[in-house]
């Protein structure tokens, strides 16, 4: 099992692009292999080790790293690629774990 997680940071408008990710990453889950699809924003903490500075995030899981790539190279993933990063999304970083 893989996980896949991906932390955006949104550009300005912030609020207004917030709600579009969060509309848009969930075309994602649609894609074949995707298991375990969860998206949000941060949670305000506290504690100085919790990093909230991010806008929305998602994490998914796969069987192994061929439905992984399956997913990189799906055309509904690409597509939101073009739509999202770059343009709603200035920032994001990207996080798989076995």
């Amino acid at each position: 099992m893989l996980t896949h997680v991906v932390v955006f940071w949104a550009d300005a408008p912030v609020e207004e692009n917030r709600a579009k990710l969060l509309e848009g990453v969930k075309m994602l889950e649609s894609i074949p292999g995707v298991k375990n699809f969860r998206c949000g924003g941060p949670v305000s903490s506290p504690r100085g080790a919790v990093d909230d500075s991010f806008t929305v995030a998602i994490s998914m899981d796969f069987d192994d790293a061929a439905a992984l790539e399956v997913y990189q190279v799906h055309p509904t993933h690409k597509a939101f690629i073009s739509e999202y990063i770059g343009s709603v999304a200035k920032r994001f970083v990207v996080y798989d774990y076995a």
